[in-house]
């Protein structure tokens, strides 16, 4: 259902003052940091794609001989086709006639619906889509912990969920054969609860009591195995990616650092793993982690060092330095990074490509569509886009990191 008198009554001109206060985190750290382009994209038959090469091996055929020895064997240059295969992704706005005719007026809300509704859309997908930097492309928000009497659930990490969302439940094994959810019907969060050491989520909806199992999975209505493939499937050392296979290109593995049991962050570890990336050709350029590795790496520093490290990078980015002999690194924390981890990414080799940006649907000349059999109207807002790598071994995943309290 989409806006109504009812649900813009919040903004009705009363005894308000304008604007609207914000109360939601708008901020797309990752979003922003990475190059969009859409160089390469082509529509073939059954869907729209990226396709390049990569390097994979060098030419066999040098060596050094003796005088009249037989000269090494001519080799090649090994080569791989990559395809990137695009995702669609859409964001919804609806608004009833009588809001159109009553509320669209400045001297009646002293904020126009339209805009509300039109700006609120586009945060919302951009927000969106730097949560699913992070993901595998299955979808994932959460993973439960253990069983529910209630209808309150307890989660490993709730930070994805948002109030008024509806999910979706799975096993691990139905949403990896993209197969039926559980839980008899689709899930709308009431609350959620961010507590250290309680992450927790409560459902309404059908069924009021959901039955859910520990390491259940949820995901957003719909979107399963749907997503951008995301840094969780990009920065790995398994798994085919842009069909290509690890185990039959060695090279096409990132830098994993996923030790047995929890540690406390260092820098030589964190060195260590940068050199690993330049062992492979490539140069770390930032250091995307949580805001509580953030806290953890602040608390390091200011214990080794008089002052702490604070710097301005390019782009009007500012943040806490790691310092090699190739130049200092920024390590940025962002609220939707997952806990306990240090992506390493090499920028230059990770692009969103992209049909084009954000638009509305008017190809009937109008981004608004009446919906049949009501007066209202309904407006939809697409990107055809995927994120992806040309050069996965010049990133890196730091793993098993204990955070500071935030």
């Amino acid at each position: 259902m989409g806006a109504t008198l009812t649900t813009l009554t919040a903004v009705m001109k009363e005894l308000y003052e304008p604007p609207v206060r914000e109360q939601l985190n708008d901020d797309v750290v990752a979003l922003r940091r990475i190059e969009r382009t859409s160089a390469g994209v082509e529509s073939t038959v059954g869907g729209k794609y990226v396709t390049f090469p990569i390097h994979t091996a060098r030419n066999s055929g040098i060596g050094a001989r003796r005088e009249l020895e037989t000269l090494p064997t001519a080799g090649f240059q090994g080569t791989v086709g990559v395809r990137v295969g695009l995702k669609y992704l859409y964001g919804m706005v609806g608004m009833s006639g009588q809001t159109f005719e009553l509320v669209d007026k400045n001297y009646q809300a002293f904020v126009s619906a339209m805009d509300l509704e039109i700006d609120g859309v586009k945060d919302d997908v951009a927000k969106d889509q730097n949560r699913q930097i992070y993901g595998d492309a299955s979808g994932t928000i959460a993973v439960a912990t253990g069983a529910n009497s209630t209808n309150v659930v307890p989660v490993a990490n709730a930070n994805y969920f948002q109030e008024g969302e509806i999910v979706d439940a799975y096993t691990a094994a139905n949403l990896a054969a993209d197969s039926t959810p559980i839980a008899g019907g689709s899930l709308t969060v009431s609350s959620i609860d961010l507590t250290t050491g309680a992450n927790a989520v409560t459902f309404s909806g059908t069924p009021a009591t959901p039955t859910i199992a520990a390491t259940n999975v949820f995901v957003r209505k719909g979107n399963a195995n749907r997503e951008w493939t995301g840094l969780a499937a990009i920065v790995s050392a398994t798994g085919i990616l842009q069909t290509v296979d690890p185990t039959l290109v060695p090279r096409w593995k990132a830098v994993v650092d996923a030790p047995g049991s929890n540690r406390n962050i260092s820098e030589g570890a964190i060195l260590a793993n940068c050199d690993r990336v330049a062992r492979n050709g490539g140069k770390t350029s930032l250091l995307l982690t949580s805001l509580g590795v953030r806290a953890a790496y602040f608390a390091l520093i200011s214990q080794l060092r008089t002052f702490v490290n604070k710097t301005e990078f390019t782009g009007g980015f500012s943040g806490l330095a790691f310092t090699t002999d190739r130049g200092d690194i920024p390590l940025i924390s962002d609220a939707d990074a997952p806990p306990n981890i240090i992506w390493g990414l090499s920028e230059k080799n990770l692009k969103i490509y992209r049909e084009s940006d954000w638009s509305f649907m008017s190809r009937d000349g109008s981004m608004w569509d009446r919906m049949a059999s009501v007066d209202g109207y309904e407006a939809r807002l697409y990107q055809y886009s995927e994120l992806a790598t040309d050069r996965r071994n010049t990133h890196f995943k730091m793993d098993k990191i204990i955070e500071a309290a935030i």
